[in-house]
């Protein structure tokens, strides 16, 4: 018999980048007593991945719990980033309402739409939050207004648009109900969470299901399995079989070895749990995303929906510059093929696969921002290899024609740049779907646009808004072709010979272009070294020394003014590298270079091509 377990509520949180996801769960956690009074705390403690805390964004949805009023309160921080939306669309399956959270300045943005459509679509219960109300430029009551827009243009059902709406600032830990209230906590979210969100419903007598939805890994344990307790008890040394819904043939005997709740910020071992409990479960080496771990004779695997497949492709290389294995610690193709496939042990958006080269592997994934993340999980962790431009993954339709992925971009400039953005967007086969202008003279566009025409567009983009424009981005499915345009409008700078740089070869190069190095780096015979102001590629000596004469004085090299070199990014990086470059990532260096390092046998290779 289904009954409700009324003394747990299970809920995440979603919402748009950086609209305070995990700055309202550090306010949850410490408003619940987690924390004892006189602890220190970091900020946005739930991103506890270094990159995530450099960048502030989250990459990997995490899972906590909190207490009130004799209630536990399962909460899943997820990602906002569109290129993580395979993270939200499965834990979604482990909750039975969501908090979405909206900023009270920049209102419904589009991975706001994605993710409440997948709230929708799974039938969970909505509270909205209208958070960062204490920005001078708020506009609660206007976001409040797009959010029930948004509401119905997704096909929300009458119970689902008869949400309640709160107005908080997780900077501050204040929430109400409605704007002219006073709190100085966040009581009134804690209320509308009982009130609001379903307690979660099974039946306790029947087999046991536990759908499968986050995998962890940890080095000692090896993989970790995260997911809802359906129906049943599970408990420790109980036999269960591993199957899966979309993969009939999966069926194993496995025996639960350990099982543990979330409580705060830790994992707490149990000996059983029952309907409603989110459960972490280790032993298991072969668990997958998607998995239910189910008793009895006739066991049921639960449905689940597919992760969406990958959009973008970049090829990962074993390092050959004539600097290989100068500064990196795993540099051969085993330590390559061994990271890559560990990576697919949590991140299920992720595909890896073998190339006619055992040197190369293909790695495709959801975005830049995506496989960009990887890189640099690798670089810090010693690894050295090279990467190729990324191209986006085609797909054919019944009738053989060739479709490709297609993006929403949602752009925010003020007007004097809306001119050339829309220029620039229609040059990359962007279509212009909407234009609004604000009353502070912002414009906000919104393009249809093939993705590879946002392939290396952000740099380009920042330098013509002059830094204060805003892209966000979202997956709009397959289209049609829409033609070839050019990538990339300036060529490179190459260095012609290995050596050190110099500030007199430095000086004659920049005559020519944007430097990327100074003096005292070290230079091979391919690598680019620059960019140059016309569409050609150039090859330069900048290891070049001034011939010395009778009258020269010693000080005459003192007189030469470099620019300072413009030091790319990991993302500039992989947005600047052509066709025919590739990136040398190493843990202390970035490096572009020609794929083919001779100048001669590029020259051939180019004469075949053309």
């Amino acid at each position: 018999m289904r009954t409700k377990r009324e003394d747990i509520r299970n809920v995440a949180i979603i919402a748009h980048v950086d609209h305070g996801k995990t700055t309202l769960v550090d306010q949850l956690l410490k408003q619940s007593g987690v924390f004892r009074a006189n602890q220190e705390v970091a900020e946005r403690v739930m991103d506890s991945n270094d990159i995530e805390r450099e960048r502030g964004i989250t990459i990997l949805s995490k899972n906590t719990a909190v207490h009130y009023n004799g209630v536990k309160i399962n909460i899943v921080d997820t990602p906002g980033h569109a290129d993580f939306g395979g993270e939200v669309e499965r834990v979604l399956k482990m909750v039975d309402g969501v908090i979405l959270l909206v900023d009270a300045f920049e209102g419904a943005m589009p991975q706001t739409k994605f993710v409440l459509k997948k709230a929708l679509e799974l039938n969970l219960h909505v509270i909205v939050c209208i958070n960062k109300i204490d920005r001078p430029e708020a506009r609660p009551q206007e976001v409040v207004d797009e959010v029930l827009e948004l509401l119905m243009d997704l096909g929300a059902s009458d119970e689902q648009l008869d949400c309640p709406f709160l107005y908080a600032s997780a900077k501050t830990g204040q929430a109400v109900m409605e704007l002219e209230d006073s709190s100085q906590s966040m009581v009134p979210l804690f209320e509308a969470i009982l009130k609001y969100i379903p307690a979660p419903e099974g039946d306790p007598e029947a087999d046991t299901q536990v759908l499968i939805s986050t995998i962890d890994y940890n080095e000692y344990v090896g993989r970790i399995g995260v997911g809802k307790v359906e129906n049943g008890t599970i408990r420790v040394n109980q036999e269960v079989a591993l199957i899966n819904h979309h993969d009939p043939d999966k069926f194993q005997k496995v025996k639960i070895s350990k099982l543990y709740e979330f409580d705060g910020l830790n994992k707490i071992d149990v000996r059983e749990a029952t309907v409603g409990s989110i459960v972490a479960i280790s032993g298991i080496p072969d668990i997958h995303i998607g998995d239910t771990l189910a008793s009895g004779d006739h066991p049921q695997a639960i449905p689940f929906q597919r992760i969406s497949e990958p959009t973008i492709a970049m090829n990962f290389l074993v390092n050959d510059s004539p600097m290989a294995g100068t500064e990196g610690k795993y540099v051969t193709s085993r330590h390559l093929r061994d990271r890559l496939y560990r990576e697919l042990n949590t991140d299920v958006s992720l595909r890896v696969e073998d190339t006619d080269s055992t040197e190369c592997f293909k790695v495709s994934g959801r975005g830049e921002l995506h496989l960009s993340v990887l890189i640099e999980n690798m670089r810090r962790e010693g690894y050295e290899f090279a990467v190729s431009k990324p191209e986006v993954l085609y797909r054919q339709d019944e009738n053989g024609a060739k479709l490709e992925p297609m993006e929403i971009a949602l752009v925010d400039v003020a007007e004097e740049f809306s001119g050339t953005v829309i220029q620039m967007l229609s040059e990359r086969k962007g279509e212009l779907t909407s234009m609004d202008t604000g009353s502070d003279g912002s414009v906000r566009l919104e393009f249809r646009i093939p993705s590879r025409g946002l392939i290396g567009f952000r740099g380009d983009f920042l330098t013509n808004t002059r830094g204060t424009g805003v892209i966000n981005t979202l997956f709009d499915g397959y289209a049609p072709y829409k033609g070839d345009f050019q990538y990339r409008k300036q060529g490179s700078l190459i260095a012609f010979e290995p050596g050190e740089a110099v500030t007199y070869g430095l000086f004659v190069a920049q005559e020519r272009g944007t430097l990327f190095i100074g003096p005292g780096a070290k230079v091979y015979a391919g690598m680019v070294i620059g960019q140059n102001g016309k569409s050609e590629d150039i090859e330069l000596n900048v290891c070049k020394t001034k011939h010395l004469t009778n009258t020269r004085s010693s000080n005459a090299d003192e007189a030469l003014k470099l620019t300072p070199p413009r030091i790319l990014s990991l993302e500039q990086c992989i947005e600047f590298i052509d066709q025919d470059e590739l990136l040398e990532v190493t843990p202390k260096s970035l490096r572009i270079r020609k794929r083919i390092l001779d100048s001669r046998d590029r020259k051939r290779a180019a004469f075949r091509k053309s």
